[in-house]
């Protein structure tokens, strides 16, 4: 069914998506953004800024976006949120409908709080629409460390998008809650920053813990109320990925944190981390959406005020925990 395989994005989850496709087999055709860049990859046969000492296969082919999406049968969409809706556009016209789409971007349109179906949607109408996400930190993929992700859409192309993907090193379960596996991936994001604050200040375990134990259950209230199925969220989408970017080294997100706590400012240390940080645009996305269905997000909120107010870390999180005491679940 997937003969051509399209990758749009060299970011390092973009690159490593791409390799692990050659890897299957597939002839898969890389979409850089001009040619300049296709000429640096292609001198290199790596991406050196993100994924240094990773050789592309014979069969991965680097080429302008506009040309890799020619006669694709799949094409997947593996670029920074705020970017997305820009690059489908510019892309529409060479993109027949009967080419399955999949977006493995974990983020919010910043101004709606639209999931990336969602805006892949609105640009192509008539396209099957898949999502990826999961526990997948790019450089441990890349690396051929095992690794387990999730597929979901609404169409009947899971099985056929299964195959594509799985193999003993990269075990892909598929399901039907796309917005619960957009909502896991994207607003972990979130619970990763506190994560790492948390890890600077040197709380301890049990603060941790209770972070991400309470930051699971505020983005899962935000899910269901959208139309999300609870369990997703105890899954690799939700609960998985919330571990990995908690408390991994190679988690952008969570040294965002960490550098935020130290005093950093946020270009600076955007600077540092060279490179997108999802959670400073879904903090927004994600209060625009409490607003909607009326979703209690206090987390969020003081995420929010420390990332986008310039409000004090330290006091923020001394007011988030003199907050009146409330039963678990609720």
């Amino acid at each position: 069914m997937f003969n051509r395989i399209s990758v749009i994005g060299t970011t390092a989850w973009g690159t490593t998506l791409a390799i692990h496709l050659a890897n299957q087999g597939y002839e898969v055709f890389l979409g850089t953004r001009d040619e300049f860049e296709t000429e640096i990859f292609e001198s290199s046969r790596e991406n050196l800024s993100r994924l240094p000492g990773i050789k592309f296969p014979k069969n991965l082919h680097v080429i302008e976006m506009q040309n890799a999406v020619q006669d694709a049968d799949l094409v997947c969409f593996v670029v920074p949120s705020h970017t997305l809706a820009d690059n489908a556009k510019i892309l529409v016209e060479k993109i027949s409908s009967n080419t399955t789409l999949l977006s493995a971007t974990k983020g919010l349109e910043q101004h709606s709080g639209k999931r990336m179906s969602e805006v892949l949607r609105e640009i192509f109408p008539n396209n099957n629409i898949a999502v990826l996400s999961g526990p997948n930190l790019s450089k441990e993929v890349a690396f051929g460390n095992p690794t387990t992700t999730v597929i979901a859409s609404e169409n009947n192309i899971l099985e056929s998008l299964q195959s594509v993907f799985h193999n003993g090193l990269f075990r892909v379960y598929t399901s039907e809650d796309v917005i619960g596996v957009e909502f896991g991936g994207s607003l972990k994001n979130i619970i990763a920053f506190s994560a790492g604050m948390a890890d600077y200040f040197k709380f301890g375990n049990n603060s941790k813990a209770a972070i991400i134990t309470r930051g699971l259950a505020e983005i899962t209230r935000l899910a269901v109320a959208a139309g999300a199925e609870s369990i997703t969220m105890q899954g690799l989408a939700g609960m998985g990925d919330v571990i990995a970017t908690s408390y991994s080294q190679l988690s952008r997100n969570r040294t965002l944190g960490e550098l935020i706590a130290s005093g950093k400012s946020l270009s600076d240390a955007l600077k540092i981390i060279d490179g997108v940080s999802e959670s400073v645009l879904t903090v927004k996305a994600a209060l625009i959406l409490a607003k909607k269905y009326d979703v209690d997000m206090p987390i969020t909120r003081a995420i929010d005020d420390i990332l986008h107010e310039g409000k004090d870390a330290n006091k923020t999180i001394e007011n988030l925990l003199a907050r009146e005491p409330k039963t678990e679940v609720y």
